[in-house]
């Protein structure tokens, strides 16, 4: 067991030693800024005071830090956030394998099974600290931008409309970044399986890129509405349940379940693949 944490570890630190795993936490960290400059224009405060008053409350106590941390990850988390999972997961056996590398590392007395479960780990582990930095980094902003006040959470798809002071809507903000971590990781899967293909680290990005975009986009027609339930991204979307007033603990547990079995069949599936790749020649 100590040797596989200290494989875990070295994994870990060639991972962030890499200058493009931090893409994703600079860029966030600009979006947020960006958001918080538009959300200060007075058309778009008028467009969220008018939301409020027409449901009878008030717009200062509710126009917060924390409603505004909530909007950044409403709308930005499952882009961009998907787009830079997708880059370290895609990396993660393709470009060892692409640098000639993973010959040199396949030459130990180490399984080839033993090798994808770090790197897998690895890959989860990256997925809750970017998700985590991104939830946080988004509250500390908003929070000093606007200060403490209660959180409003509006969300029409999933047809979401609720209010909570500022302890009780902490608590769900951090239930939604654990159970946001856990959706994603369907896209670190989904990644880590096209790495383990015979494919550029490139190809595996875009592909999974492609998939994500791809089920986002069958999943919002409306004709394709009796088949939502088979979509990726309908589940992933159960992170904003965290913010229903009676949390529907089933429709979670539900979503959670797809998804993990969703992650573990492309675990099983790229492991499998990569047992029979030959890095001789």
């Amino acid at each position: 067991m100590s040797l596989f944490l200290l494989q875990l570890w070295g994994e870990l630190l060639k991972m962030f030693t890499r200058k493009r795993t931090y893409i994703g936490f600079a860029v966030f960290l600009l979006v947020e800024i960006l958001v918080l400059i538009g959300f200060q224009t007075p058309p778009a405060q008028r467009q969220f005071q008018q939301t409020l008053e027409r449901a009878g409350y008030g717009f200062e106590e509710y126009f917060s830090g924390l409603t505004l941390a909530f909007e950044m990850l409403r709308w930005s988390i499952l882009l961009l956030g998907g787009l830079y999972l997708a880059l370290v997961a895609g990396d993660v056996v393709s470009k060892e394998v692409e640098e000639g590398t993973m010959r040199m590392t396949l030459c130990r007395p180490v399984s080839r099974a033993r090798l994808l479960a770090v790197k897998y780990l690895s890959c989860v582990i990256y997925t809750f600290v970017l998700i985590f930095f991104i939830g946080i980094s988004a509250l500390i902003t908003a929070l000093l931008w606007r200060g403490a006040g209660g959180l409003f959470v509006f969300s029409p798809p999933e047809r979401i409309f609720a209010l909570y002071n500022f302890s009780s809507g902490l608590v769900r903000y951090a239930g939604a970044l654990v159970l946001l971590s856990l959706t994603l990781l369907s896209v670190t899967s989904i990644g880590f399986l096209l790495s383990c293909l015979n494919m550029k680290p490139s190809a595996a990005t875009i592909i999974t890129l492609s998939i994500l975009f791809m089920d986002m986009v069958f999943r919002n027609i409306p004709y394709f509405e009796d088949y939502r339930q088979w979509f990726i991204t309908t589940h992933m979307s159960t992170w904003v349940n965290a913010f229903v007033a009676k949390v529907p603990t089933l429709q979670i547990v539900h979503d959670l379940a797809f998804l993990f079995g969703l992650n573990a069949t492309l675990v099983i599936v790229g492991m499998a693949v990569f047992q029979g790749r030959d890095f001789k020649s």
